[in-house]
Parts: structure tokens; C-alpha cells; sequence
């Protein structure tokens, strides 16, 4: 039955499409701005739950994974009736319990729908006669315990029935004490055993788990979310996040500069058995070469000696954050892009004094199967040229997909804005002039390497007392201007943490933190360090200044209450040891 609208329901239907319209066609290519020859067609301005990544059907139907808990579940569908390339119908479906901010890959292989959460790798049959998947989920791999760090979960297909999913390290650099200045690193690394490479299942068996039913194919990756197989050469790609914090663990060795620009987002091609290195080892792009991690006795001049370790076929600059990899295989675009390799960069947060960093959607040509130097494909994301902290862009890319016309699909996370590529100029006619604008791009201070003194944001400005304390400790994850980034990092603006109880947040700094958690009703799951190696008087700053500042208007901490609570954390610490040795016994 179709129903009647009223005219009241048409006036507002009329200004929601013709809003929609603006906001479509107020920027050119949707403010993408990529090689001539090139344009981009906004297929939704937004997504209610936002976006991470995304696969295209053969029938064009667009499935997204989201970046935000919604009612009627994570993963979208969308479809566009009328051909004019924007969605005109979307739907949301899958209320996964265990889903969060993590969720990560969207595949569609051999008519089935694949997508992952953080815990879970699942798939929906499509049948051609519905958007949406009818039926419930089949649980393909089911990871244990609960939510960690880096725990994304990427999908690979080698087309011999094997699915390949990574688990994620849940550590910096399998420290004694993660992300404590000066603590050695444990050795040898056990969590390598069930974490921190790649496993590889059955793709059409149910319930599998790592310890019984994965067989490990790679090790030494500490956090993947970039990860796909190559048709082209039958082998298994990635493109890995680098370890965090160089100059905040290691100071003596490292300075901010080196600390912004290291270790590498390295691109691997993952042979049978490989190891990246992680923890013993990270990738120096600016020296070519793989290095030993202080924690195991290096100094950032000590070189690797391991044959066995892998080297990167390609070494991005450190943190600008690869969260999605596609090798290019359509005919649509000229010939230099057919089997080369997309690569979103979701862009940094950890990079001050110096800007932030990515936010870019590059490209690496390959000839005769050999890669070549890597450049900027599409750019705009950021809508400026520095990003002081993280939130100052204004998209984040994040996924990529291929269209059966051969379109690249973007998404974004910010907004959960997709867009369409097409190439619509003359193939045949595309030379390096088509590319001139973009290397111009590369100038950009979100893709250059910084210059060590002209690019520092803070050159001339003197911090005193608790501001500096915070800048040295705290503002790599919390950012300038406390807003952390929204998902990795919490914002301490406004946040009940901060305003609460001062004892909560003493022992915070105290003992750190790590398990899921909500600040302002959102949900995190990452992990914060310890900071008890700081005497009391420097906590108590550091803690005074950030319920002063950030909009934050609670009354000092005292160096007398962090030394209460520290001897109240210490008589605890002591009370269990000694119940341990009671149960020894």
C-alpha cells in the first residue's frame, strides 16, 4: 500500500534532498583533489554510525562496516537506483554485541559477505533478490579474552578456501612494563606465541579459534589494519603500523624530530614464514635499513644482523597510520595503475611538536611486479594545509574498494563520507603531466618530512611548570588541545575522568589503565602506561593542569594527596603478594 504524504512531509522531504544537493555539489570532485583526468562523485555526504571500510557487490550495492555502536547494527548497505552515482537507499543490519570502534574489514568472496570486529570474523550469504542479508551471521574465527589493543582485524582470500585474519600485539614493544621509560623488553617475546603476526583458517568452517584451528604464516607485526592478497603473484601484502611514543620511552636516544619520523609504516610482501621483526626490530626509512629496538639493545644506530628478518619492499614516513590496501586490477583508469597499489592513510596523532601527518590516499606503481616510489593520489581529506592535533582534519580516509566498472570507492571516519572515483579523461593520453599537480602535494606539511626546526609548531614558545609536564607525558595521545582523536585516544575536555573523583584519577597515573572504558558515555579500549616513575610533585602538575584547562574547571591535586594514594596503592600491592604466598603454600 503506498501511503499519502502530507504536504508538510513533502516541504521537508523536498528540503532534505535539496540540502543534500548542496552539500554534494558545493565542492568540486567533493573536495578530492587528484591527478588530471580524474574526477569523484560524493556516493553519501554522511553515515549516522560513520564509516571504516567498505566492498562493492557486482550488482553495485555498497556494504560498509561502521565506526560507531548503532542500534540496528554496524553494517550498512547501500544502493543507488536511479544511476546517478549517489546512495538513494541505506540500510543498516548485523547488531553484533561485541562489535566497537575497531571493527575493520568489509569482503565480499565468492557470494558471501565477510566482516570483522574486533573479536570476530563473520560472514552473511547474499542472495541478488535482497539488499540485506537474510538469516543470522556465520561465525567464522572467534578470538578470546577480552578487547585489546591493535586488535583490527583485516581479511585476506588466497582463492584456495584459506581466509587469512592477524592478531594484533597488545603491547608497544612486549616491554616487562608497556610503554615505561627505560624498561627492558622481555625476551624472548611471548606474546608472540598467540598475537602479533598473521593465522590463517579454513574459510568455510565455523567456530574456528587460533589455538586449535589457525596455522601461523607470519610473525613480528605488531598491528595490521592494512592487509590483502595479490592476484597478480598469489602472495599475501601489508602495510603495518609502526610502535608509538620513540622520544617518550627511549629520550636519551631519540629526540621529537626522529620520534615523529619513525619507525616506518612498512610495506610488506608476506612469504610463507615471514617475520617482520617486531619487537627486536623496526624499519628506518630514512636510512633504508631495519634496526634494533632499544628495548633489546639498540640505540638508533645499532643495525639488524638477523638475515631472517624481512625487509620492506616500500618504507613509509612513522605514523601516518595505513588502514586500508588495495591492489588496483580494473580497466577503467590508464595503464600505470592496473596492478599497483592504493594504500588510505587514516593520518597520525602522536607527531607534536611537529604537524600531524597522512590523511592521504597514495599510490605505489608496480612494473614488472617491482614496486616504485610511492606518491599522493588523492588528497583534500585535511580542508588545511597543518593539523596542529588530529580532530583539525576534516576527513580521515580510511577505506578502499573496487567497483565492478573498475571505480575506486574512499571512505572516511570522521563523517562517514564515500566517494566514487572514475577516471574520465583520455587513457591512452595520460602522461606525467596528468601528475604534475600532485607531486606539487607532496610539499604539504601532512606528507613532507618535517623540517627539524622551521616545522616546529612550538619553536620559540617556552611551557613552565605543569603545561610542560603535560607536553612531555601526555600530549602524544591527548593532543594539544586535550580532544584526543576519538578512537585510540580519549578526549580529556569536559571528560567525568578528569572532573571526578581525585583518587580515581591519582591511582590512573599511578598504576595506568588498559580494558574497555567509558568517558562521556563512549566507549575505548586501548591502554594507558603507567607514570609512577614521576615524583609526586610532578603528578600532582601535571594533574592540576588539566582540571584547570580543556574547559575543565576542577580544583587542584596536591602533592600531599599523590602521596597518599601512592602508599595506599603500595600497602595493597603488598597485601596481595603476600595472599599469593599464603596460596603457594
Amino acid at each position: 500500500m503506498r501511503i499519502k504524504k502530507s504536504p508538510l512531509v513533502l516541504i521537508a522531504t523536498m528540503s532534505l534532498f535539496l540540502t543534500s544537493c548542496v552539500n554534494f555539489m558545493s565542492e568540486k570532485n567533493g573536495g578530492l583533489i587528484m591527478p588530471d583526468g580524474f574526477e569523484a562523485v560524493v556516493v553519501v555526504d554522511s553515515l549516522p554510525g560513520k564509516a571504516r571500510h567498505l566492498a562493492v557487490n557486482d550488482n553495485g550495492d555498497i556494504y560498509v562496516k561502521a565506526n560507531r555502536f548503532i542500534e540496528d547494527g554496524m553494517n550498512y548497505v547501500l544502493r543507488d537506483e536511479n544511476k546517478d552515482g549517489r546512495a538513494d537507499i541505506i540500510k543498516n543490519f548485523g547488531p553484533i554485541k561485541r562489535e566497537g570502534s575497531y571493527a575493520t574489514s568489509m569482503r565480499i568472496h565468492n557470494g558471501y559477505l565477510y566482516t570483522s570486529s574486533e573479536m570476530l570474523v563473520y560472514r552473511y550469504k547474499l542472495d541478488s533478490k535482497f539488499m540485506v542479508p537474510q538469516g543470522p551471521p556465520e561465525f567464522i574465527v572467534i578470538d578470546s579474552g577480552q578487547r585489546r589493543e591493535h586488535d583490527g582485524k583485516p581479511l585476506a582470500f588466497d582463492g584456495k578456501g584459506h581466509i587469512f585474519v592477524p592478531f594484533g600485539a597488545p603491547s608497544d614493544a612486549c616491554q616487562v612494563e608497556n610503554r615505561l621509560p627505560g624498561s627492558p623488553g622481555m625476551n624472548p617475546c611471548p606474546i608472540l606465541d598467540s598475537n602479533g603476526g598473521v593465522w590463517m583458517f579454513d574459510e568455510n568452517k565455523l567456530n574456528q579459534f587460533r589455538t586449535t584451528d589457525g596455522i601461523k604464516v607470519a610473525t613480528g607485526l605488531r598491528s595490521l589494519v592494512a592487509m590483502t592478497w595479490n592476484t597478480q603473484d598469489n602472495s599475501l601484502y601489508c602495510v603495518g603500523h609502526g610502535r608509538d611514543g620513540l622520544v617518550n620511552t627511549w629520550p636519551q636516544f631519540y629526540n621529537e624530530w626522529q620520534s615523529a619520523l619513525l619507525p616506518s609504516e612498512a610495506f610488506y610482501k608476506l612469504k610463507p614464514g615471514a617475520n617482520a621483526g617486531w619487537p627486536y626490530y623496526y624499519f628506518d626509512q630514512l636510512k633504508g635499513k631495519v634496526m634494533r629496538n632499544a628495548e633489546y639493545g639498540g640505540n638508533g644506530i645499532i643495525e639488524n644482523t638477523d638475515t631472517a628478518i624481512e625487509t620492506p619492499i616500500v618504507g613509509f614516513p612513522g605514523h601516518f597510520a595505513p588502514n586500508d590496501l588495495l591492489f588496483y586490477t580494473g580497466d577503467q583508469f590508464p595503464a600505470r595503475y592496473k596492478n599497483g597499489a592504493f594504500i588510505a592513510f587514516h593520518g597520525s596523532t602522536i607527531r607534536a611538536p611537529y604537524p600531524q601527518a597522512g590523511y592521504i590516499v597514495a599510490f605505489v606503481p608496480f612494473v614488472n611486479g617491482k614496486p616504485q616510489k610511492w606518491e599522493v593520489f588523492a588528497d583534500g581529506f585535511t580542508g588545511r594545509d597543518t593539523l596542529v592535533n588530529t580532530k583539525d582534519s576534516k576527513y580521515r580516509p580510511m577505506g578502499l574498494a573496487q567497483g565492478p566498472d573498475g571505480s575506486l570507492y574512499i571512505s572516511e571516519s570522521e563523517k562517514g563520507k564515500i566517494w566514487r572515483v572514475k577516471f574520465t579523461g583520455k587513457k591512452e593520453e595520460f602522461t606525467q603531466k596528468n601528475l604534475a599537480k600532485m607531486v606539487e602535494r607532496e610539499n604539504r606539511t601532512y606528507v613532507k618530512n618535517p623540517d627539524p626546526i622551521l616545522d616546529n609548531l612550538e619553536r620559540g614558545k617556552v611551557s613552565i611548570g605543569g603545561e610542560k609536564l603535560y607536553q612531555t607525558n601526555c600530549r602524544a595521545c591527548h593532543q594539544k588541545d586535550g580532544q584526543g582523536d576519538g578512537t585510540r585516544f580519549p578526549s580529556i575536555a569536559g571528560s567525568d575522568w578528569v572532573n571526578g573523583n581525585k583518587d580515581t584519577l591519582i591511582s590512573v597515573l599511578l598504576r595506568g589503565l588498559e580494558g574497555p572504558i567509558k568517558i562521556n558515555g563512549q566507549p575505548f579500549a586501548g591502554m594507558m602506561p603507567k607514570f609512577s616513575q614521576l615524583p609526586d610533585i610532578e603528578i600532582a602538575n601535571i594533574l592540576s593542569y588539566i582540571r584547570h584547562n580543556f574547559g575543565n574547571k576542577a580544583d587542584s591535586v596536591s602533592k600531599t594527596e599523590v602521596t597518599i594514594v601512592r602508599q595506599r596503592l603500595r600497602l595493597i600491592k603488598m597485601k596481595q603478594m603476600q595472599l599469593l604466598g599464603l596460596r603457594k603454600e
